[in-house]
């Protein structure tokens, strides 16, 4: 799997997802196997970028792995400077962020409502291509609504003005995440262009993975909410596409050590104030198995100090190994 200069270690990406894919939860994904895990999405707006916010989502700097930048926008000179000011921090990938359902994102015309207007789509996509001499890539959606899924449309718009690599989720903009992703789109569109095609949506097993890629000839797959709380679904899909052999799943104690890892890395990379916080969501992806009722997540919600929240959790897990 290739992204422009780039050869990529396997076929098996993290998706983008904002609040999720920070610099933590990247490095985790990558050495659980992730071939490339691509940052949450940075808005193109320069007023932003000096937020303390930003600043961290914009260090890339100690990463390891190629590091791919997405970008949020849809003015096309504003696009194409934000592409610029990424790349002069460190990315070494732009991703174009044409698929993101969420209303806050949409109302100002970016992420999927985009699809509904391909000229705007390629005006955005000639800017940032002609702005940096880094690869970039494109991920979108199969269409704004299921009576209008024109990704095959989008895709060689994408193509035709330099796009390197093409991630496609199986829903529409109006489908948000309800229901099922549907993967027959993913593979017209894998059938109508040349450049590598990528697989997203719903791939939350190895066995599901194999399945995707055999079905839409997609050259890759992106995992995003399955990897919430489980970022070892990397080793386990790499692993099942090499050997057709499934993996263990981690046992309790490994789960321990992981997730304590990192949440220690989100304390340090948002303080003491704002990484117990952040921390929370994680700290219930990771344990919904085991804390079915919510009734340790409601008791750690509840903490605000760093090192309180990793007491809390070395007893939690000391009292399952005790059951």
């Amino acid at each position: 799997m290739r992204i422009g200069s780039y050869e990529l270690s396997n076929n098996v990406i993290c998706a983008p997802m904002a609040g999720v894919t920070d610099f933590t939860f990247r490095e985790l994904c990558r050495r659980f196997g992730a071939g490339l895990a691509v940052s949450e999405m940075m808005s193109s707006n320069p007023l932003v970028w000096q937020s303390e916010k930003s600043l961290k989502r914009m260090s890339h700097s100690d990463e390891t792995g190629i590091r791919s930048v997405q970008i949020a926008g849809s003015d096309p000179q504003q696009m194409a400077e934000a592409a610029q000011f990424n790349v002069e921090h460190g990315a070494q990938i732009i991703d174009i962020n044409m698929g993101c359902p969420a209303k806050k994102v949409n109302k100002k015309l970016a992420g999927s409502a985009l699809l509904q207007f391909p000229e705007l789509v390629e005006e955005i996509v000639q800017a940032v291509v002609g702005a940096v001499n880094v690869p970039v890539t494109l991920k979108i959606r199969t269409g704004w609504d299921p009576e209008h899924r024109n990704g095959v449309q989008i895709a060689r718009i994408a193509e035709d003005n330099g796009i390197q690599a093409l991630a496609v989720h199986g829903r529409t903009k109006a489908c948000m995440y309800k229901g099922e992703a549907e993967y027959d789109t993913i593979r017209a569109i894998k059938q109508a262009v040349s450049i590598p095609v990528i697989a997203n949506g719903d791939i939350t097993s190895a066995q599901k993975a194999r399945f995707v890629l055999d079905y839409t000839g997609a050259d890759a797959i992106m995992i995003g909410r399955a990897a919430q709380g489980r970022p070892w679904i990397f080793r386990e899909v790499v692993h099942y596409l090499k050997t057709g052999t499934e993996l263990p799943a981690p046992e309790i104690s490994a789960v321990q050590e992981i997730l304590l890892e990192h949440v220690r890395g989100l304390h340090q990379l948002y303080g003491d104030l704002l990484g117990p916080r952040i921390a929370r969501k994680h700290v219930g992806w990771y344990l919904a198995e085991q804390d079915r009722e919510g009734l340790f997540r409601s008791e750690f919600n509840g903490i605000e100090q760093a090192s309180t929240q990793l007491d809390a959790l070395n007893v939690y897990f000391e009292q399952l190994a005790a059951t």
